[in-house]
This record gives C-alpha cells, structure tokens and sequence, in this order.
C-alpha cells in the first residue's frame, strides 16, 4: 500500500483530501498543529510545526511518503510568513531529500488582480496582501528546493458536508446574523472542496511539475456567490447586502481569475463552475423530496 503525507490535515481541504486519499487505498499520514485531530480509520496522526525544519525533516525521514500534499498555512497574524512561506520551503526539502512527489497548494491571491483578463501560469507573482506575499515566497522556496514539485494555485473553496467557514458566513449575512457587505467588484473562481481533492490526487499519478492553476470554471464575484451559496441553502439572497472593495481602507486584490485551460486539458478530474456544482445539489435534494 501506497504511503502519502498530507499536512494540515485538520484543515478543511486536508480532511477531504484524507477521505478520498483512503477510499482510494492509500495510507495515509496527516499532521496537525492547532487543531487537535478526529480519529480517522486507517490515517495515522503527526503533531507538526512546520516552522521547524528539524521537526518537518525527521518526520518525514520516519513516514518515507512516496507522495506529499502540502496544505498547511496560516492566512493572518504575525507568524504568516513564518508558516504560510518558510514552513512550505522546509516541506520542499524535506519531501526531495526522500525523493517524494510533492504537491504544493498556493492561492490566487498572489496576483495584485488589478487586470481584466485571467491570469495566467506564466504571470509573475505581484501579491498586495501579507498572505499573498507569504504564498508568492513559498512557490519560489518550493520551486528552489523540489524542481519536480507541482505547484497548484487555487481560489476560495467551498463545500456542503461539513459547510465551509465562507458558506457559513454567507448564510449568517443572509439570515441578518451577521452585518457585513460581500463585494460586487471582487472576483474569483470558487472551487468545489471535492472536486479540487480529486484533481490533486489525480495529480499524483502525473508527472507535472511547475505550476498549475486549479480552479472553479466560472468567475463570480463575492456578492454573485454568496446569492448562489444562499439560494442553495433555500435562504432568500435578497438580505444580502452589496458592497464594494474600491472603497475597503485595506487593499484587496479584486480580480483574481485564474486561466485553468492547462488543468482542464490535463486532467480528467472536471473542475466544475460554482453555478453547475449547486445547480446539480438543488437538482438531487429534489430529488430525494
């Protein structure tokens, strides 16, 4: 059998990625860090600070992975870098010293999104944001360490079973739960959680390296998502409030859409737009009415 090491495997993409990675035979390491983990049949469990390159290197010395997906970050605080980029350059290393296959999870957000036009693999790196500037560091760390590392750029990921932190929050905004504005001039490819598990462990089996953007086929802004996200959910979207992210104080990347023509080419994993994924959940959940 097989051996792979995921990390964050706490994390909400990290617990889909060990769901599927063990219906497909695999077995599988997760490690953790601030989340304490939920006994998993078959999946063993590794406390792990990926600040530590000692701790990182010895871990993966004693799991021997034949493959690693790396998902573990930190999106705000003042260790961001620490772990968001050092962290991913000290599992490059250590994943090439054991010669394994390396996935390495980036984010659209390490584009200004100051053009009209998607982005594409070749775009340089022009983040705004400390969590933009910590993922571009990591993808040159990885790059430097694991040249035949495979690095995936994604955007917001979303799921039903369980809810994911944006729907959640969507669906307070809705219901009046919570005050906030979701911007109508902020956009991005929102990917469904397991469609993006399955296309990186299909990645697994490939022999791409560099970059590849992973993402949703359909470009929406926050505000068309969370209408889709409320519909979905029988909730009138109607309460939801529009706002605009020219006028946030605090500069956001706005138009982060991702070109996946080299993804859907190469993969037989669909990587569905937000509006097809809900529209077949509202088609099966009248289906079992």
């Amino acid at each position: 059998m097989t051996r792979g090491l995921i990390t964050g495997g706490t994390g909400y993409l990290g617990q889909e990625l060990i769901r599927q990675a063990c219906a497909r035979g695999y077995a599988v390491v997760a490690t953790h860090y601030t989340q304490p983990p939920v006994p998993v049949p078959g999946v063993t469990w590794a406390a792990l600070d990926v600040r530590d390159p000692h701790a990182v290197r010895s871990l993966v010395e004693a799991v021997q992975p034949a493959w690693v997906i790396h998902t573990a970050f930190l999106q705000n605080g003042p260790e961001v870098m620490a772990i968001t980029g050092e962290g991913a350059g000290h599992v490059a290393v250590a994943a090439a010293a054991v010669n394994a296959r390396l996935i390495h999870l980036s984010s659209d957000v390490i584009f200004d999104g100051e053009r009209d036009t998607p982005y594409t693999e070749d775009d340089p790196p022009d983040p705004v944001t400390d969590y933009g500037r910590a993922k571009a560091h990591a993808e040159v760390l990885v790059a430097a360490a694991h040249p035949a590392a495979t690095i995936v750029r994604t955007s917001l990921i979303y799921g039903f079973d369980p809810i994911d932190k944006i729907s959640r929050f969507v669906l307070d905004v809705a219901a009046g739960r919570v005050a906030a504005a979701l911007f109508t001039d902020e956009y991005r490819c929102p990917i469904f959680v397991e469609d993006l598990a399955a296309a990186l462990l299909e990645l697994l089996t490939l022999p791409y390296q560099g970059v590849l953007h992973i993402a949703g086929a359909s470009c929406v802004s926050r505000y068309a998502m969370g209408c889709l996200i409320a519909q979905a959910w029988q909730i009138d979207p109607t309460g939801i409030p529009a706002g605009l992210s020219a006028t946030s104080p605090i500069r956001r990347p706005r138009n982060c859409r991702l070109a996946i023509t080299r993804a859907q080419a190469l993969l037989q994993t669909r990587l569905r737009g937000i509006d097809e994924v809900l529209r077949e959940r509202g088609g099966e959940r009248r289906g079992r009415v």
